[in-house]
């Protein structure tokens, strides 16, 4: 998160004035950063952590479908919602398989962005000094993860600690050398960053940790 109130928000929109008016009505709740063209949506979206992006799919410069599929392709798993005049269910189903998670057309409600924004987000939002992981809870202090259906794992410090840092920041991919300098012992060796989510995803799901190949991990969706 850019500040610990807001997320952060990359919207891709080359529209002079629907662009900032996106961001002004998503401010409150959001810090957004806005791009003019795809080009620059695909650097931003590749040098700085996002929570969530909005990208047009008609952009100048490069096109909001090749932005989403290049940003996927580096690993970057921020949510994405495409939001675009273009409709029809073929430019849906190509925006979706290049890599978006939903996908709205203009005109649109503002209520209804900023609901599919929250739908995309609050997974891993939960009070109460736990973690939200899918349908999972973590609570660092006492290292137990609980599902909705009463379901406890308990967790050793340091499982507690490395999926407690995933979690944090969901929409983060962090390599093994990132783990491991910021969780591990200076002599550890980068291996030991698969057995710890081994035992994580032997103990409470196989998808609580996300392998992004060439890349690292990220925090999953268990069910």
């Amino acid at each position: 998160m850019t500040t610990a109130e807001r997320l952060a928000l990359l919207l891709v929109e080359d529209d002079p004035v629907l662009g900032p008016l996106i961001a002004e009505l998503l401010e409150p709740d959001y810090a957004v950063r806005l791009a003019a063209n795809g080009q620059e949506g695909l650097h931003l979206g590749l040098t700085q952590p996002w929570d969530v992006m909005v990208i047009d799919r008609g952009l100048p410069v490069m096109d909001g479908v090749s932005v989403i599929a290049a940003l996927r392709s580096k690993g970057v798993a921020a949510p994405i919602l495409i939001l675009t005049a273009l409709g029809d269910t073929d430019q849906k189903v190509a925006g979706l398989d290049a890599g978006a998670n939903d996908y709205m057309t203009k005109p649109f409600d503002a209520g209804e962005l900023a609901a599919r924004l929250r739908a995309l987000t609050r997974t891993y939002s939960t009070p109460g000094g736990t973690v939200g992981i899918g349908t999972w809870e973590l609570d660092p202090a006492s290292r137990a993860v609980r599902s909705v259906y009463g379901d406890t794992v308990s967790l050793t410090a340091k499982e507690a600690e490395v999926l407690a840092a995933l979690a944090a920041e969901p929409g983060r991919v962090f390599t093994r050398d990132e783990l491991l300098a910021d969780h591990f012992h200076p002599t550890d060796q980068p291996g030991v960053i698969d057995t710890y989510v081994h035992h994580l995803r032997r103990k409470i799901s196989r998808t609580v940790v996300r392998t992004v190949h060439g890349v690292g991990y990220q925090i999953g969706d268990p069910s």
